[in-house]
């Protein structure tokens, strides 16, 4: 694959830490302050960047060795990054979790209408 370690380039680094929750002060040394949440937001930002790189990677060495058709690669990055679901979908399981909590009749007569009214929602 790529010989190359996988590290983001500086410009990725400075968005992912150019950030109004902490100040950066120069001088010698560049201090740094970083609420827990914000080094967490980076660690998994630069996670995700690294696996993306990888995913890409993979991608690009299945398209030139030919192992596998030429939109095979697409299949792959699809499989391997699913699209996550949809407030409708979300809504329908949650939906789902309520009504095996509360095991009445009537729940499942509240719950109808409501099931019904995401159905009818479009796709998205």
């Amino acid at each position: 694959m790529n010989e190359h370690p996988i590290t983001p380039p500086p410009e990725l680094r400075r968005q992912w830490l150019d950030n109004d929750h902490f100040p950066m002060v120069t001088g010698t040394h560049d201090l740094l302050s970083i609420t827990r949440d914000r080094l967490n937001s980076v660690i998994d930002q630069a996670a995700q960047w690294g696996a993306d790189q990888e995913l890409e990677a993979c991608c690009e060495w299945v398209r030139t060795t030919h192992f596998i058709d030429l939109d095979g690669h697409d299949a792959l990055r699809a499989a391997r990054r699913p699209t996550p679901p949809s407030l409708k979908e979300q809504a329908q399981v949650e939906l789902d979790r309520l009504v095996a909590l509360i095991s009445t009749e009537g729940a499942l007569a509240m719950a109808e209408p409501i099931r019904r009214a995401l159905e009818a929602l479009p796709n998205d």
